[in-house]
């Protein structure tokens, strides 16, 4: 019970870390409730999309993230609607992610039921708040502002209680003394006497030590010198309000500065100020401290050291404008009095490569709305910032204003400046001049008109090129120069047949059947060099008559080694030529014949009338103790499943039986059926490679026609004398059964435990030894068994799927016959 207790305890434990955690991580991300859609540029909407790609977000997820930070509803459909809108601007755009948001539309809000964890860590709601510029300085980990405690001392240190002074006396007198500050401000020399250094400069200070030594007796300056630095130094009390992320009293360094204070205190606020910060000491304001003078410049002259019970007071802003677009940095700025619109483009860095710097445009306010204004470039010096400008700056337009282009057949396509009086034959000698393959009797010219709609100009290059006609250009004129191959069909060749590589190739002007075969991998083995076939391609076949040529087929001969003074038959594009074998070619074939002959193992068939007879004679007989009723003959059945027959490559055959197994689960998937089903399984069994053959009235009649001849890869098998019968299927327990004559069929399924609930008995069949199989017949209500020899093997099919004819449908058609009926009687009486 204890340790149930305690597992449940781990338990609830762990959920609420989780919690824990998973609120923590919202706890952190950006709320964005007074985020306005409006306000956001397509780029920063394209970058939320590609971010939550990244992901592997939905559109839907996404607008459901937006909500879940606080996002309204209406801004959220603002947002469907500018995804929308962008989806559809892009390259094949209507995405479907798009279809579901409209539908999703119709509700009333969002509501996310679960949060990943993992996906709202990544926030991708950052972007779209503008940063602040130099918010971010102060919460850089890196930039901690701590003072380097192991410096010199700077002269216009400030000495005050609990600072330790190291006073080293050398030369004629020697003495070292470490003395502190007492809260009163005095140090107390040993031998010299009280002497009061609180709130002087440590040069000052110095000064005095020297003068208080000289007077009790040391000859300060005649031969005896003073060193005062400082050891231990003081902590200091210093005040930090106004808006900071962490206001309150911090115990700092006494060496700390203002910049030191504010990273203790966590930085401005959002709403605080970076440009108006105020030192105050002794309740007034000495000093005000611009922290874009270090972002901008790296100056530190208002950086002062602090003082005990200093305040730094960071008020809230006054006045902030935003600037986004084609800027280096786009962010939030504040403006202090005196400065206009060149300077804050100076804090952003000024503008990009791309930036349109000729006019700004500007989202004032005004009163109870919004207006434009546009900002012309020579007015940036004199533009006075107000509160709330937007300024966005637009990237240069797409297009070109002295482009021309020139493309096809010539050595240098491209785009090329539109000089003045620019010719298309000077544009042309620019681009290095035409290709040898140039189409010279027509070239265009695509022109944009005044409404940018395009019209097309053609032209004669070769008038052109002879300068009898000059044709000025455009700016955005696109040339296009053919080629004469761009004009016509690929010119290809064939060859099949008796060739080392057949296949089709790439045709050249003055080939030869011999450079066909030379290029094909030359003759194979077997191959006519006296029946090579070339069909061409007719042009001006007669459409009326039905016994007109389709191809004309010329037959020619060749030397067999290819040499020059042999008939030069001139090939055309598209023609095809096929090398057939030599007409008593033939590679060997191979049998094999195993088992109880005295020498098994594989021959070559030596003649075309070659039988089963022949084979068992040059393997030198049978032994004694072969079993000629179980000689079998084994064929590949290359009828598998609808396979070509006339294929004579084995392996091609399987491959092809694979693809139609497939193709049949496949189609069976799509139509629904059961892919476990009887019929399904007969279908991709392949056949019965066994030809049933009778060897002993083989071996008594050789040369009959139960003879057979033999085929490449036959396999002729005697085995030894047959003792038992194999009996597989649906019976209780599939066995071998000993062999004995007076058994009936009947009886061996009973020695395999008898029939299952699923037998079909009337299709239970019979597998001879020699590959022949024999069915169960149907006489009158009696099964009749096919007879039983040894090393036969029984099989017992299981019962085909029922067509459903329950009791349930038998009623049905039942009695819709006999309404048939009473409708068919009603009718009889009515004509009576």
């Amino acid at each position: 019970m204890i340790k149930r207790n305690f597992l449940i305890f781990l338990f609830l434990l762990c959920l609420c870390f989780g919690v824990t955690e998973c609120a923590s991580a919202q706890t952190n991300l950006q709320n964005i409730s007074s985020v306005n859609i409006d306000d956001l540029s397509d780029q920063q909407i394209t970058q939320l999309l590609q971010q939550a790609q990244t992901a592997g977000l939905s559109d839907v997820q996404l607008l459901q993230q937006a909500q879940t930070r606080g996002l309204s509803n209406a801004q959220v459909q603002k947002l469907q609607a500018r995804i929308k809108d962008i989806r559809g601007k892009q390259p094949g755009g209507n995405s479907k992610s798009m279809d579901t948001i409209i539908m999703s539309s119709r509700k009333p809000s969002y509501r996310v039921d679960t949060l990943d964890t993992t996906s709202v860590r990544k926030d991708l709601f950052e972007n779209f708040k503008p940063k602040i510029f130099g918010a971010d300085i102060f919460k850089n980990k890196n930039n901690s502002f701590e003072p380097n405690l192991k410096v010199a001392t700077p002269v216009n240190y400030i000495v005050g209680p609990d600072d330790q002074l190291n006073i080293s006396v050398y030369g004629s007198s020697v003495v070292n003394w470490k003395l502190e500050v007492s809260p009163e401000g005095n140090i107390n020399i040993p031998g010299v006497g009280i002497l009061n250094v609180g709130g002087k400069t440590i040069e000052t200070a110095t000064s005095l030590i020297k003068s208080k030594l000289s007077a009790s007796n040391y000859a300060i300056g005649r031969g005896t010198s003073v060193q005062v630095s400082l050891g231990n130094i003081r902590s200091i009390k210093v005040i930090m309000v106004g808006q900071l992320l962490r206001p309150g009293t911090y115990t700092l360094s006494s060496l700390s500065t203002v910049f030191n204070a504010l990273y203790a205190a966590g930085g401005p606020t959002e709403n605080g100020s970076l440009r108006q910060i105020e030192v105050i000491r002794d309740n007034h304001i000495i000093r005000h401290l611009d922290v874009y003078d270090f972002l901008v410049k790296g100056s530190q002259k208002d950086n002062i050291s602090l003082r005990d019970q200093d305040v730094v007071r960071v008020p809230s802003y006054r006045t902030r404008v935003e600037l986004s677009g084609q800027v280096k940095i786009p962010a939030l700025f504040e403006v202090v009095p005196g400065e206009s619109l060149q300077d804050i483009l100076g804090y952003a860095g000024g503008f990009t490569d791309s930036a349109y710097t000729a006019r700004i445009k500007v989202s004032q306010i005004s009163d109870q709305q919004r207006k434009l204004t546009d900002v012309i470039e020579d007015d940036y010096k004199n533009y006075i910032p107000l509160r709330g400008d937007k300024y966005f700056i637009q990237s240069i337009l797409n297009r070109f204003e002295n482009r021309v282009t020139i493309t096809g057949a010539v050595f240098r396509p491209g785009e090329y400046e539109l000089q003045k009086g620019l010719t298309l034959n000077k544009l042309i000698e620019n681009a290095a001049g035409l290709k040898e393959d140039a189409f010279m009797d027509r070239g265009t010219i695509t022109r944009l008109k005044a409404d940018n709609s395009k019209e097309m100009i053609s032209f004669n290059i070769k008038d052109v090129m002879s300068k009898s006609v000059s044709i000025p250009l455009q700016r955005e004129d696109s040339v296009y120069v053919a080629s004469i191959f761009d004009l016509r069909n690929k010119y290809l060749i064939t060859i099949n047949g008796s060739v080392r590589k057949p296949g089709t190739m790439a045709f050249s002007e003055n080939m030869k059947v011999e450079d066909l075969i030379l290029k094909s991998g030359g003759l194979t083995e077997g191959a006519s060099p006296k029946r090579i076939e070339v069909a061409r391609r007719i042009n001006n076949s007669d459409p009326h008559s039905k016994s007109s040529k389709v191809a004309e087929v010329f037959s020619i001969d060749i030397d067999s080694k290819l040499k020059l003074d042999s008939i030069n038959f001139v090939l055309q594009p598209f023609d095809i030529v096929s090398v057939h074998n030599l007409p008593g070619y033939q590679k060997q074939r191979t049998v094999k014949i195993e088992g109880e002959v005295l020498y098994p193992g594989s021959y070559t068939i030596s003649k075309k009338d070659e039988k089963i007879s022949d084979l068992v004679v040059r393997a030198g007989g049978l032994t004694a103790s072969a079993d000629v009723e179980g000689g079998s003959l084994k064929r590949d059945n290359i009828a598998i499943l609808g396979v070509d027959k006339t294929k004579a490559d084995t392996a091609a055959i399987e491959k092809e039986r694979l693809e139609q197994v497939k193709r049949l689960k496949r189609d069976d998937k799509i139509s629904g059926k059961d892919s476990d089903s009887t019929a399904f399984k007969e279908q991709e069994q392949p056949r019965n490679n066994y030809v049933g053959i009778d060897l002993t009235k083989i071996l008594k009649s050789p040369g009959s026609k139960i003879d057979l001849l033999l085929e490449d890869g036959d396999v002729v098998r005697v085995p030894k004398q047959q003792q038992v019968v194999r009996v597989n299927g649906e019976v209780l327990y599939p066995s071998a059964v000993v062999y004995i004559k007076s058994k009936s069929f009947n009886d061996y399924v009973l020695n395999a435990g008898g029939y299952s609930p699923k037998a079909f008995k009337k299709g239970a069949y019979v597998v001879y030894p020699n590959g022949t199989v024999k069915g169960t017949r149907k006489i009158l209500f009696f099964n009749n068994h096919p007879n039983v020899k040894p090393g036969s093997e029984i099989y017992v099919p299981k019962k085909p799927i029922s067509n459903n004819n329950t009791a349930q449908t038998i009623l049905g058609f039942t009695t819709g016959l006999a309404s048939l009926g009473a409708i068919i009687l009603g009718i009889l009486s009515l004509n009576r």
